[in-house]
């Protein structure tokens, strides 16, 4: 029984920083220090797509099911819990490509108008 509670509060933990990954970067515009933790979360997240990694939370969920009795499963965690929702289909190497540059697009976009926000604060966009 604790494995099981054990696996089911990592999935949650995964799918948080999964979330966090995606959307962090409007969290930054908020509080601009976030992105010391955002950012080596989402160069990880990102890098675990474009290179078709498993992370590493996925094999030890996958274990602590083994020992609480249950099945594990193959693939990744976006392959087992988001993807029957988003994508039916299943994932495939494009797919996952298609979701780094995502996430990638939308933390950079995040970041450049934290920066422009951060120049204008400062006065450095003035012309003397």
């Amino acid at each position: 029984m604790p494995y099981r509670l054990l696996a089911d509060l990592l999935v949650l933990f995964h799918l948080g920083f999964v979330l966090f990954v995606v959307l962090g970067g409007l969290l930054v515009l908020r509080w601009p220090r976030l992105a010391w933790v955002h950012l080596p979360a989402a160069a990880w997240g990102a890098w675990v797509e474009f290179s078709s990694t498993v992370c590493p939370l996925t094999p030890l969920e996958n274990h602590l099911r083994r020992l609480g009795g249950e099945a594990g499963y193959s693939g990744g965690f976006i392959a087992h819990y988001l993807l029957p929702v988003l994508y039916p289909a299943g994932l495939n190497p494009r797919v996952q490509v298609v979701l780094g540059i995502f996430v990638v697009l939308l933390n950079v976009a995040a970041y450049v108008a934290v920066w422009r926000r951060k120049r204008r604060s400062d006065g450095s966009d003035r012309s003397d």
